[in-house]
């Protein structure tokens, strides 16, 4: 007489206990494992360290592997030979793998407006599922599994994005992919100042850039540097010009140009006189001339 077979699921590494109850009328009991004996009675014929009995007295003879792993995965028969007839009880062995993700995208930098493909690639039993994030304070998920396409990336796309692989075997195996987009300068802000004669004038110019952009100032067409009166200081994204002492030929309109290898952007800010509130032309240029950014991009890449 057979049983129909019983599942036992176990996960990768753990100890399977593959039951079998006797009684006293037993005269002969063995484990099979895909019609190979395991154990006949108490003599052990399979050569593997692992597998062992679970008997408690004379009413059970149990199946012990340690260390499971995906081979041993199948069919086991517990045969058990009486005065009346032969039964066999068959259990089949279930192994889960937990999910590892084994081959992800590395780190990349690209320029805004590029396809970018980013692969996670996962094993495990069941086949894990992969979901994709942006750690973005949204971090909403996104339509992608082992390849994630992004078309025409933007700057707002870039950070990092976080691969997960699970398959409720085990907690999910995790891995990220940093993502840099560069762009060409944009002038988020300026400050213009109106500074008496013999004082302080400042004039600001903040921009957004990457890679970082490089600054350069403009007072007409001349460029302006860092000497007597004069002093620019940059710190990443933005810029200050300082005019110490000012005179009546101060006065007036000043361009800040930020620049990378991407693209250049320029802006004007004013010295006004007090209570002017303009410049001293009467116009407001929010533009460079073509010559000036042709002069920025030769200063940049020929370090002028």
């Amino acid at each position: 007489m057979q049983r129909a077979t019983d599942n036992i699921t176990i996960r990768q590494g753990d100890t399977a206990i593959i039951r079998c109850y006797v009684d006293d009328k037993v005269s002969k009991v063995a484990w099979l494992n895909r019609s190979n004996i395991i154990f006949a009675g108490e003599d052990k014929w399979s050569l593997d360290p692992r597998v062992g009995l679970v008997t408690k007295g004379q009413l059970e003879y149990s199946l012990r592997i340690q260390k499971v792993d995906v081979y041993d995965e199948g069919s086991y028969t517990c045969s058990i030979q009486t005065k009346q007839q032969p039964k066999t009880s068959q259990v089949y062995l279930i192994v889960q793998v937990p999910a590892t993700i084994y081959k992800v995208s590395e780190d990349i930098i690209v320029n805004e407006g590029s396809n970018v493909t980013l692969s996670c690639l996962a094993s495990g039993r069941p086949d894990p599922l992969i979901t994709w994030r942006l750690l973005n304070p949204s971090a909403e998920p996104l339509d992608g599994e082992e390849y994630l396409d992004i078309i025409g990336i933007m700057r707002n796309q870039a950070g990092r994005y976080e691969c997960k692989a699970s398959n409720d075997v085990a907690t999910p195996d995790v891995k990220y992919v940093n993502v840099v987009v560069n762009y060409p300068p944009s002038i988020r802000k300026t400050q213009s100042s109106e500074p008496p004669v013999g004082r302080l004038g400042t004039l600001q110019c903040e921009a957004a850039a990457v890679p970082t952009p490089e600054f350069e100032w403009y007072r007409d067409d001349k460029r302006l540097s860092n000497t007597q009166g004069i002093n620019i200081q940059i710190l990443g994204g933005n810029t200050i010009l300082m005019i110490a002492n000012v005179t009546e030929e101060d006065y007036g309109n000043y361009t800040c140009v930020a620049s990378n290898r991407l693209g250049a952007q320029s802006a004007s800010v004013f010295l006004y006189r007090p209570g002017t509130g303009r410049d001293i032309n009467g116009s407001a240029c929010a533009s460079l001339s073509l010559w000036l950014l042709l002069a920025s991009f030769a200063c940049l890449f020929f370090k002028c």
